[in-house]
C-alpha cells in the first residue's frame, strides 16, 4: 500500500514538472532551432496524448507534416518516458 502511494506521488510530481516545463518553454531566452522545436513538440504530444493519432496532414502542409512525422517517430515510447525527456530537454535549453 505505501509503495503504491509513493509511486502515485512520484507520478504526480513528474506530471507537475512536465506541466511546468511546458510553461517554461514559452519563456526561453532564445528560440530553439527547428529540429529542437520539432523534438519538443513530439515529446510533448507523446507525453500528453500517447502515440500519434489522426491522419497525416496534406502534402502542402509542410509544418503540419513535419510535426506529424516527428511525433510518429516516437510511437511506442511510454508517455512517462516522453515527459521525462521533455523536462530534461527544456532544462538544458534553459541553461
Amino acid at each position: 500500500m505505501a509503495a503504491d502511494g509513493m509511486r502515485m506521488g512520484a507520478m504526480a510530481t513528474v506530471r507537475l514538472t512536465f506541466e511546468q516545463a511546458a510553461r517554461d518553454v514559452q519563456m526561453l531566452p532564445l528560440r530553439p532551432d527547428n529540429e529542437t522545436l520539432l523534438r519538443l513538440y513530439a515529446l510533448y504530444k507523446q507525453g500528453s496524448e500517447g502515440d500519434v493519432s489522426g491522419g497525416k496532414p496534406g502534402f502542402f502542409d509542410f509544418v503540419g507534416t513535419a510535426k506529424y512525422e516527428a511525433w510518429s517517430r516516437l510511437k511506442g515510447m511510454p508517455p512517462a518516458r516522453a515527459r521525462e525527456q521533455y523536462v530534461d530537454l527544456v532544462a538544458r535549453l534553459k541553461g
